[in-house]
């Protein structure tokens, strides 16, 4: 048995690990146990969430576009035959918005819905929208330039994401502070040891989010606009249209994966390149080594560390084998740290040029809101860094306790 670092315990014959998801040594700093994972069992049963899980970058590039494996079960065989529980009543109006969420679905379903919203979140299309996001990034900066100060999550990182999506979907603005709520609670389903009250908080945001989405579908359905839910609503796809819960549950899977992700990549890519101590006028020279510092930044301190797949079929990986209704998980920020793809790969490194990093996935379900969030990040951050040159972290920030998203509880700056 192998004790590194002191929250993390490796049977390395079993291949087995003990660890604590919901101990701060281990979400504060998630990078240094899988650096020990790496080094020791990369590939390993997780014994609290009794399931394996992959770290190494190619299995984890390889399962996320491996056909043998899918995003549901159900649709190949029963609760019976898998030996699943039944639903739980009292999450009834989640697992309702989620049934036809893009993130849950596999093909035909999968392709019908990805199909008619994919033409919004082309690089062409939403390039369209960099001055409103540089207007409004330079908006919100000069609300706050003259204090010397900021808590950054919420007056900047919060904002941006919240209502550039909105306005893309075509809910009013207004509404931000509200999405956030209902989202916050929402994603609290994802969290690794949830508690009862995050299930009933989660199932009440679902029906009121649902509610909502349902008056504003019924209102664009009587008046189009210029606007992806209108587009999602009158668009045939092979001669069908969307039912209304179909449009439910892909609205609030884009609303929800189009700003929760990039408010946590905003931060977390500020803290790294502060505590990096790089110049920023090195880092935001041009647009090449803008990009380059986005990409790293979404290598080291990527916001969602695991994608869960279903086995369809009997499939052995890496000498694990795998029945059908096995649930696998793929750590996409520990395979952004193998040391097989990535030299030194705990340090932040600007100028690298190796592997692609898998912060948005692969295959199929790679993150249709990828060019939105990249396009955000290649803005905003040096807005931040050029209108603020002597931006400087005014504590150490806390990371918050909802693994397995990573992000900050808030970033208080000084300039």
């Amino acid at each position: 048995m192998k004790i590194l670092p002191d929250v993390l315990r490796i049977d390395t014959d079993r291949r087995a690990v003990l660890l604590d998801a919901r101990d701060p040594a281990f979400y504060s700093n998630p990078n240094a146990v899988y650096a020990a994972l790496h080094a020791h069992c990369p590939n390993f049963y997780w014994e609290e969430q009794k399931q394996w899980f992959f770290t190494r970058y190619d299995h984890v590039n390889a399962l996320l576009r491996d056909r043998r494996f899918g995003r549901q079960i159900l649709h190949v065989a029963s609760r019976e035959e898998l030996g699943l529980p039944q639903p739980l009543d009292h999450v009834r109006h989640f697992d309702a918005a989620e049934r036809h969420s893009l993130l849950e679905i596999e093909p035909p379903e999968h392709t019908r819905l990805r199909t008619l919203v994919n033409r919004a979140f082309v690089s062409r299309h939403v390039d369209k929208m960099k001055p409103e996001i540089e207007a409004l990034a330079n908006g919100l900066i000069d609300r706050f330039e003259k204090d010397g100060r900021t808590e950054l999550l919420s007056s900047f990182a919060d904002i941006i994401p919240v209502t550039m999506i909105a306005r893309m979907i075509g809910i009013p603005e207004e509404m931000g502070p509200q999405l956030l709520k209902w989202s916050h609670a929402y994603v609290g389903m994802y969290m690794f040891k949830r508690t009862r009250e995050d299930e009933l908080l989660a199932n009440a945001a679902a029906k009121e989010f649902s509610d909502y989405v349902r008056t504003v579908i019924a209102q664009r359905r009587a008046e189009p606009k210029d606007d992806l839910l209108s587009h999602m609503i009158h668009t045939e796809h092979k001669g069908h249209l969307l039912s209304d819960d179909e449009l439910i549950s892909t609205t609030i899977v884009l609303l929800n994966a189009g700003h929760e992700a990039t408010v946590h990549q905003i931060g977390n890519s500020v803290r790294v390149i502060l505590d990096s101590g790089i110049e920023s006028a090195r880092l935001f020279a041009d647009e090449k080594t803008t990009e380059r510092t986005v990409e790293e930044t979404l290598r080291i301190g990527a916001p969602v560390h695991i994608f869960q797949r279903w086995a369809l079929e009997p499939v052995e990986i890496d000498g694990i084998k795998f029945k059908r209704g096995d649930k696998v998980s793929l750590i996409l920020a520990a395979a952004n740290l193998d040391p097989q793809k990535f030299t030194d790969p705990l340090t932040f490194k600007p100028d690298r040029n190796e592997a692609p990093n898998l912060s948005f996935g692969a295959g199929i379900h790679f993150c249709i809101g990828a060019p939105l969030a990249r396009l955000e990040l290649n803005i905003v951050l040096p807005s931040l860094f050029k209108r603020l040159p002597r931006l400087r972290l005014a504590e150490e920030p806390r990371v918050k306790d909802v693994y397995h998203f990573h992000g900050l509880e808030r970033l208080d700056l000084v300039w």
